[in-house]
């Protein structure tokens, strides 16, 4: 009489006699925050520097000049009154460990750096990356404020916009910034990509 092998499936069980859930893969280990500033550099950012939230300065006064000396103050979605305010910013810059701050001579330059930066770390692990940009944002003519952001994947709000003191977090870094008395003068740019 021939046998008929059977196969018989064990089902690992909770302690509440509930199927157990199979063990989480391994997690990926996101790069190093240093790998950011190289690829900064790469696209063409002069300066790309790792800071922690301690180093940016934040000020309601910032905001205000915002209202009452830039024609793109309640314009555009990523402008006050509609950017988060300076109390929001720094609750949020607080909620991170690694910043780092693009220096560049076009602003556009900088808006693209650390809006794609932004994309690439959170592909490789750093769920919680955000970028700030520089200046209003131009990409559309006319800004969709009733419907929404045409671009919500490029569009971020300026350090600025948000209360960040561009001037005083730059020099603190070491790095260069000036008032700029005319077109023709020298211009640096800084972006602000939060990392985790």
């Amino acid at each position: 009489m021939a046998r008929t092998a059977s196969k018989v499936e064990h089902v690992a069980t909770s302690t509440h006699g509930e199927p157990a859930r199979k063990p989480a893969p391994p997690r990926r280990v996101p790069p190093a925050p240093e790998s950011y500033c190289r690829r900064a550099l790469e696209r063409g950012a002069l300066d790309a520097v790792l800071i922690g939230p301690e180093g940016v300065a934040v000020a309601e006064w910032v905001r205000i000049k915002c209202q009452f000396g830039c024609g793109g103050y309640g314009r555009r979605r990523t402008c006050p009154p509609y950017s988060p305010t300076h109390e929001q910013t720094r609750r949020m810059l607080d909620e991170y460990v690694q910043l780092m701050l693009v220096h560049c001579d076009n602003g556009e330059l900088v808006r693209e750096i650390v809006t794609d930066l932004e994309r690439e770390a959170f592909l490789d692990g750093h769920y919680k990356a955000f970028a700030f940009g520089c200046g209003p944002c131009f990409r559309c003519d006319d800004c969709a404020m009733e419907k929404g952001c045409n671009h919500p994947g490029w569009s971020r709000p300026a350090m600025e916009a948000c209360g960040i003191d561009v001037f005083a977090t730059a020099r603190a870094a070491g790095l260069p910034i000036e008032t700029v008395r005319d077109r023709d003068d020298e211009q640096n740019h800084y972006g602000l990509l939060l990392i985790g």
